[in-house]
């Protein structure tokens, strides 16, 4: 049905509230930046309106943490454009925060714990290799 993918990997050993809070976080960013991605708002049966969601299924995916730089290097070296948490940004408490903690990174030194992105189905195949549907 679609040939583009919108997949979230997070690490694997974070407690539920974090892989949580980070999931949401990133799909906000993917959300941002590709706004086609977003329907029409719901209406019920009762005429209430409620906020538009993504038109097509979000892939949730795990990963380790030697997985998860491999996935953050493939993102980097196929150009796709993502959304990236780092285990750092745990210890700030708003946006200002998180991007001066995150700007103190490289992709070499960085601990992810999240990334999120919408490609070509293959591409984005490609990039989560070895990644498993989260549990």
């Amino acid at each position: 049905m679609f040939d583009t993918k919108f997949v979230i990997v997070v690490r694997e050993d974070l407690a539920v509230w974090q892989k949580l809070n980070v999931t949401a976080f990133l799909s906000t960013g993917v959300a941002a930046a590709k706004p086609e991605l977003i329907g029409e708002a719901y209406r019920d049966a009762a005429g209430n309106s409620y906020h538009s969601m993504s038109v097509q299924p979000i892939i949730i995916l795990s990963a380790d943490t030697n997985l998860m730089k491999k996935v953050h290097q493939r993102a980097l070296q196929r150009d796709v454009a993502s959304s990236l948490y780092i285990e750092e940004m745990f210890t700030t408490g708003h946006d200002r925060a998180n991007r001066e903690i995150f700007g103190t990174f490289s992709p070499e030194n960085a601990a992810v714990v999240g990334i999120a992105f919408h490609a070509d189905k293959k591409v984005a195949d490609k990039i989560t290799k070895g990644a498993r549907m989260h549990a």
